[in-house]
């Protein structure tokens, strides 16, 4: 029987000093994972602070270190090995993969560090437990008597749920970092950087949990943004992602500055990504073309829907007129159009094919290149309480969270062959 771990308060949590401290990111457990500039960027935040207090830090990174080839701008492609379905998929007819280094590769690397005196263990999507409790049994074994402390997204979503994994304890507060930057110095050589000018955002959209992770938005300074950038463009880091969500909101006083400064100091040197989507209200022609020559290479907007009743549960964020203006100023700046890729969602509670349908038609007539984003239900969203009234089993199992199979073998939102059918749709010129 798993033990139930304690919770631990975020100040104790910090108040280490003088330890040896070992952060794991666990592999992934999925159908599918893409290194959309993936890093765990709380557990690197985490480790610069625990070595600011004095601790000697160290990192294992299962998905990094099974990277076996590269794809563009500094992303990896991720080894993976086909394990058996958990039940709960036991009728998805796809095949399910373990994302990252093996059992035997885990325990070297942990074989090669010196022995912690706790371990940090990070989380990201709820429907990716899995590949933590693998983690946590190896380390259990390779590491007795050994505290393992996990934290991240799915233990401050799910948090019983994660208590029950065998950690030893359990980390479920919000922290905005105050470390100087993430410890991308760990990985020796990055591939690519990660940056945060915010956190948290202002929108309270119905099915983004971005409200609960991060209770209120704060925004960093330019100098701390770019003395974090400055770290890593020193280990030899040319591309960057922003891991923002609402990146370009007030733009004139914050992220113009921001731009003239990288501008300035790397002349075009770095490029730089927006995979996370960007508010398209705040697109005039000086933000298309200052996003171009302060040397972003990847921007992706967020549309979600041209049905009303989808984009209130978006906050309103955008309407119609709005998207067709921000995609016209980033052509003009010298955007093509399958760099002007855009967000649609498929697959909330409620929402009609037709009106994806007509998303994809609109996105393609305005210049721009779909790209659809399925939805996940959410725990603590609205969204979230709406899908369990047709599902009540997503309140109990995380698994069935899972964006890549929910709507199409899950809710029966859409059957498969439909769902390839809108892919097609967006894919077609």
């Amino acid at each position: 029987m798993a033990r139930c771990a304690r919770i631990l308060r975020m100040k104790d949590l910090l108040g280490l000093h003088g330890k040896n401290i070992l952060g794991v990111n666990p592999p992934v457990h999925d159908f599918a994972f893409y290194d959309l500039w993936s890093k765990p960027i709380g557990l690197l935040y985490l480790l610069q602070k625990a070595r600011e207090g004095g601790c000697d830090v160290r990192l294992i990174d299962c998905v990094r270190d099974g990277a076996e080839g590269q794809m563009t701008f500094g992303r990896e492609k991720i080894a993976k090995a086909e394990i058996r379905k958990p039940d709960a998929y036991r009728h998805i007819k796809r095949k399910y993969h373990h994302f990252g280094i093996g059992e035997e590769a885990f325990s070297q690397r942990l074989r090669n560090v010196p022995k912690p005196d706790t371990v940090f263990i990070t989380s990201a999507m709820t429907y990716w437990y899995g590949g933590v409790r693998w983690a946590i049994e190896k380390l259990r074994a390779e590491l007795p008597g050994v505290p393992l402390v996990l934290g991240g997204i799915y233990a401050r979503l799910c948090f019983e749920h994660a208590s029950s994994l065998g950690a030893d304890f359990i980390v479920a507060e919000n922290w905005e970092p105050d470390a100087a930057y993430p410890a991308m110095d760990l990985y020796g050589h990055p591939p690519y950087g990660v940056v945060m000018t915010s956190f948290g955002c202002p929108m309270r959209c119905d099915y983004c949990a971005s409200g609960i992770l991060w209770p209120r938005f704060k925004r960093r300074t330019v100098e701390e943004v770019m003395k974090e950038i400055d770290f890593q463009a020193n280990l030899g880091v040319i591309d960057f992602a922003f891991y923002d969500d609402a990146l370009l909101l007030g733009k004139r006083e914050y992220f113009y500055p921001l731009c003239r400064k990288l501008k300035a100091r790397y002349n075009g040197a770095l490029r730089f990504h927006a995979p996370n989507g960007l508010h398209v209200r705040e697109i005039d022609g000086e933000c298309a073309a200052l996003l171009k020559e302060t040397g972003f290479k990847t921007i992706r907007l967020s549309l979600e829907s041209v049905d009303p009743s989808v984009a209130q549960e978006s906050s309103g964020k955008v309407l119609r007129g709005e998207y067709a203006a921000a995609v016209k100023c980033c052509r003009e700046a010298g955007w093509r159009r399958e760099e002007c890729e855009t967000y649609i969602l498929l697959g909330l509670p409620g929402q009609s094919l037709g009106s994806v349908a007509e998303t994809i038609d609109f996105v393609k007539a305005c210049g721009g290149k779909p790209k659809l984003a399925e939805f996940s239900p959410i725990p603590g969203t609205k969204s979230f309480d709406a899908a369990a009234k047709e599902i009540p089993e997503i309140t109990v199992e995380p698994l069935l969270h899972n964006n890549s199979v929910y709507s199409s073998w899950i809710s029966g939102a859409l059957a498969p062959n439909e769902l390839q059918e809108l892919k097609d749709r967006a894919r077609r010129p």
